[in-house]
């Protein structure tokens, strides 16, 4: 019976603890009239576009065809999409009906596509050298089209990321258990 209780207590004590832990999240006016706004223009364009686009298979391409990060590299070589023409793409969006473009500015293989100052690994490497993100942006605003950005913080390129690329599942590390243990033993 005293196990029994102090099984409880310790269950209690940590349902507890974690309330105590819960934050509530309050958004502001002008977050929420962002989103009414979204909700309102309901029709966009979302653009999934990059490095990855070279082999035509999707941006999760380097886990799907289990591509090493030193091969995934090399396309930065080959990257030239010389027929992006930012007028044509914002023009399509605009004749469809659309209220806004989302565009992928950096997917979870890290590749920027605009000209940051953080990473070297970024469009203006490529051959075709030229910030496809400034040219959009300059575009949607000429032609008065909203224009959202995606950005992802994960990264596969960092060695902390616990996912390893061109790794197939079966090889992969077993991932980290949290393991939780009793707040008290009797």
């Amino acid at each position: 019976m005293r196990k029994i209780v102090t099984i409880i207590a310790s269950l209690l004590a940590t349902a507890i603890f974690f309330s105590l832990q819960a934050q509530t999240y309050t958004p502001t006016k002008e977050n929420l009239n962002t989103r009414h706004q979204f909700q309102d223009d309901k029709y966009g364009m979302f653009i999934h576009w990059g490095l990855s686009s070279t082999l035509g298979d999707g941006e999760w391409v380097m886990n799907n065809r289990n591509i090493k990060i030193v091969d995934y590299t090399r396309l930065l070589r080959a990257f030239n999409p010389v027929d992006f023409d930012a007028a044509k793409w914002v023009a399509t969006a605009k004749n469809a009906g659309m209220k806004y473009i989302v565009f992928i500015s950096r997917h979870h293989d890290g590749f920027s596509n605009w000209d940051t100052k953080q990473s070297d690994w970024k469009i203006t490497n490529t051959p075709y050298g030229k910030d496809v993100l400034k040219m959009l942006s300059e575009e949607c605003k000429k032609q008065g089209i909203k224009l959202g950005l995606y950005y992802s913080t994960l990264d596969w390129y960092r060695s902390d990321y616990p996912w390893k690329p061109g790794v197939p599942e079966k090889e992969q590390e077993e991932p980290v258990k949290v393991i939780m243990l009793p707040i008290c033993n009797s």
